[in-house]
């Protein structure tokens, strides 16, 4: 790599640990900072330079860092721009060029933080399309061959010609007129079009852009992957306007420029995940930068979407409970493992109707390990479970109508005082969330309710408070959630709510909950809302001090739901042994595993009461 730095004059490289389309989770074939490092963590950025080999990278990765780069690489224990832009001005000449892959940044990174700093240096930053690390990588991993499916028309409330036109329609309503939208992020193109994939880990996607104009639909996807099938599913019967054109995804750039050409365009982008060799193209006269109009179409589940989440949920929570169940009963015998406990979880949702395997990589985290939020247990990690200590399951699973994200934090001895007050603390800000009352269009505010009951007591975590949950799609669906850059709540949304306390080198507590947003009735007001809860599992009654929260916290609608809830869940699980008995069964038996479920449920909601 180094001969060809010099050959195009460059005296450095920049090398982040993302793909073309900002994903959170990316294919092997898109590790390349792993392929150059070693290192194997979620979040870092490389830089080599004609002598030197450096990454940056955050606190949860400084061990396995040191342990999987070489000598031949130095570790900074920062994750900044500015971190790494100094060093950049301390060890490259004046006018030296600094090279980056444009595919692999965002706007802002590449086309705001860079140039501010480097500039005054008299840094020269070169955008280069065609990846270095590609130039050596000689057994780099092939784009999967696997086809692309359509989901079935039963769990579809929408056709893909309905949301086209939606889309369009917000194009003409739009102020600015835009004449097309940019598709970057894959999930917008796998909605739009109602296709699912299998190219990055966890989430059901492939790798695709889309430009969507007012009378035309450019699709850039691996053409050889689009089955006769899919072909007639798109272009069956279409009219000029909803005639979808089949274009190699690697020509996306080129096409994009030939579109820029003509007069009068505008092009409509969503600034979150459209990378900056895109973006670099466009004149400012001829952008829109704003949320993605798919992404926020997206966000609001319809009617089906709804149902059919709820349901995986409901299918969900019997992995879930199947987990504490056994659990309860192996544990005191001292031989299992963080790493056995998310291995039986996995294979329980496996067991579940529609699943398609795990939605993120399960954290299972007993004692001092969950202390760390982002925590997954690896055979050098894993500690063996015990009824000494707090445990902490977070997990998920991808089913063909929905996806789940749950977290449940128990203890099978006796919790501390500190334990139990933390635990009723968390558990005190996700009913104060859950329970709250606000009119439609309120954004995020209400995450300081999720940290009141720990403020008040000194306690706090350190993370975000929730997320947006999709339908078979990324587990952490943005723009839905409670931070700054989220979009307003409206009808329809599905989010977790997760607050959480973390003491260091003891132990961790995180209760999550997926809720939906849902019409609140109001004494005066009109089009207000509110969340109900999704998630079917009950908490840890050993861990809940009654004596801390208040009447209201007690008799919360999120309790009774959860409550009333279980008892529907019951019927729903004799229910689902009853076609387990006709299906996967011999014709007389019932799946007693579900039925325990259904009596833990019972049990859990009684012994609450």
């Amino acid at each position: 790599q180094k001969e060809t730095m010099s050959s195009l004059n460059v005296s450095a490289y920049i090398i982040p640990g993302t793909d073309a389309h900002l994903s959170e989770y990316i294919a092997q074939r898109d590790a390349r900072m792993a392929f150059m490092t070693g290192f194997t963590g979620s979040a870092g950025t490389a830089v080599v330079t004609q002598n030197k080999a450096v990454l940056w990278t955050d606190s949860r990765y400084w061990v396995q860092a040191e342990r999987q780069m070489d000598c031949n690489w130095e570790l900074k224990r920062d994750v900044s721009i500015s971190s790494i832009t100094a060093w950049l001005i301390q060890e490259v000449a004046d006018s030296d060029g600094i090279a980056f892959d444009p595919f692999l940044f965002s706007i802002g990174k590449a086309a705001n933080i860079p140039y501010r700093n480097l500039a005054p240096a008299n840094m020269v930053l070169k955008s280069l399309p065609d990846n270095l690390v590609d130039t050596v990588w000689k057994d780099r991993p092939p784009v999967p061959s696997d086809v692309l499916i359509r989901l079935p028309d039963r769990i579809i409330g929408r056709t893909w010609q309905m949301k086209v036109e939606h889309i369009r329609s917000q194009m003409r309503d739009n102020p600015y007129k835009p004449t097309a939208v940019l598709l970057s992020a894959l999930d917008e193109t796998a909605w739009l079009f109602n296709l699912r994939g299998n190219d990055i880990p966890y989430n059901p996607f492939f790798y695709s852009y889309t430009l969507l104009t007012l009378d035309e639909i450019w699709l850039f996807v691996h053409k050889d992957r689009v089955t006769k099938e899919i072909k007639d599913y798109l272009n069956g019967s279409c009219f000029q306007a909803n005639c979808v054109q089949l274009i190699e995804y690697n020509q996306v750039r080129k096409m994009l420029s030939d579109y820029l050409t003509r007069p009068g365009v505008k092009v409509w982008i969503g600034t979150e995940y459209t990378n900056y060799a895109l973006y670099e193209l466009i004149a400012p006269e001829s952008l829109t930068s704003d949320y993605s109009p798919v992404l926020t179409s997206k966000a609001v589940k319809d009617k089906t979407e709804q149902r059919i989440l709820r349901e995986a949920h409901m299918r969900d929570a019997v992995a879930v409970i199947q987990l504490l169940m056994w659990l309860e009963k192996v544990v005191p015998e001292g031989k299992e493992t963080e790493m056995t406990a998310a291995k039986f979880v996995n294979e329980c949702r496996s067991k579940q109707k529609e699943n398609r395997g795990p939605s993120f990589e399960t954290i299972s985290a007993s004692g001092p390990n969950a202390a760390l939020a982002h925590y997954s247990p690896s055979n050098e990690t894993s500690r063996k479970l015990t009824v000494k200590e707090m445990y902490l399951v977070d997990s998920g699973g991808q089913y063909l109508d929905g996806t789940t994200d749950i977290t449940r934090t128990v203890h099978w001895g006796t919790p501390t005082d500190m334990q139990k007050e933390a635990f009723t603390r968390v558990l005190m800000g996700n009913i104060e969330i859950s329970r709250t009352i606000f009119p439609s269009g309120t954004r995020g505010e209400c995450h300081m309710l999720g940290r009141r009951a720990l403020w008040e007591v000194g306690l706090n975590y350190g993370h975000g408070t929730g997320h947006g949950v999709g339908n078979y799609f990324g587990v952490h669906e943005w723009p839905v959630g409670f931070q700054g850059n989220n979009i307003p709540f409206r009808e329809g949304m599905f989010t977790s709510i997760e607050p959480g306390y973390y003491k260091e080198n003891d132990f961790g507590i995180r209760i999550e909950d997926v809720v939906v947003t849902v019409p609140a009735p109001t004494k005066y007001g009109h089009n207000y809302l509110t969340f109900e809860t999704v998630s079917l599992v009950p908490y840890d009654k050993k861990l809940i001090d009654t004596s801390l929260m208040s009447p209201q916290q007690v008799r919360t609608p999120n309790l009774n739901t959860l409550v009333r809830n279980c008892c529907v869940c019951v019927c729903v699980f004799v229910w689902v042994c009853i076609i387990s008995a006709r299906t996967a069964y011999s014709k007389y038996a019932f799946d007693l595993r579900l039925t325990g479920c259904g009596v833990y449920l019972m049990v859990m909601s009684v012994g609450f009461l």
